[in-house]
């Protein structure tokens, strides 16, 4: 593979699945690596094994997200990959919806991406340098049924991806978008007895998202879609 032209890369809104195996194949690049959610305690097991650092963060919350910059700067060193990775979803159909509850949502989904990618541009364009990348889903694209709420939030997300793009750019900031556009394989949703490869397994969409970054600038994406080789368009 192309060497990576980074150094320290920041997930927000890591966990296990897609954020542990890009955390993974970050590291195993030489990419120092901080991993940030809500709840530390969950990154424990996940961070040991690539060696990286933890943040708390409110991904919804300014104040925190800025923070969480601030802290990651003095331990980790100003990341020049940023990956956006966290979402939230309340289920139900629209005239029975908490409307508290679906703000909550697009709090975390949208609002929090452009707050980490405010932060993260702030850094980047006075060098120059840097990659954002924000993970989407199906719902970026095509809003179902009992799930207004995430179709809104990830809809914004992918319009502020194609914003950012624009804008960055010319800057030399990668900005790249990722639809993932069926199940995540994990230990609680393997793939069904006799079809194989039916999920998106997260080591290969990690690769994806390590080839996005290490393209030459002529050539750049704003966006990627993955989907499994059996899914239906």
């Amino acid at each position: 593979m192309t060497e990576i032209p980074y150094r320290t890369a920041l997930i927000v809104g890591a966990g296990p699945g897609i954020s542990a195996s890009v955390g993974r194949a970050l590291a195993a690049a030489g990419l120092k690596v901080g991993l940030a959610a809500r709840d530390t305690a969950k990154l424990r097991a996940i961070a040991d094994g690539m060696n990286a650092l933890t943040f708390a963060v409110d991904a919804s919350d300014p104040d925190a997200v800025k923070r969480l910059f601030e802290e990651a700067d003095a331990k980790l060193g100003p990341p020049d990959v940023v990956v956006y990775n966290a979402g939230a979803r309340v289920r139900g159909p629209i005239t029975e919806l908490d409307p508290e509850q679906v703000r909550k949502a697009i709090e975390v989904s949208a609002f929090g991406g452009f707050l980490v990618t405010q932060q993260a541009a702030r850094r980047m364009v006075p060098n120059r340098h840097g990659a954002i990348l924000l993970t989407g889903a199906t719902a970026s694209v095509k809003g179902f049924a009992q799930s207004s709420s995430f179709a809104m939030g990830k809809f914004a997300l992918r319009g502020l991806a194609q914003s950012a793009a624009r804008e960055f750019s010319p800057l030399g900031i990668h900005v790249a978008h990722f639809i993932i556009d069926g199940g995540v394989r994990s230990a609680a949703r393997p793939d069904p007895a006799g079809s194989p490869d039916s999920t998106l397994d997260p080591d290969a969409v990690a690769k994806a998202y390590l080839a996005a970054l290490a393209q030459p600038r002529s050539a750049w994406s704003w966006e990627v879609e993955l989907r499994p080789w059996v899914e239906a368009f």
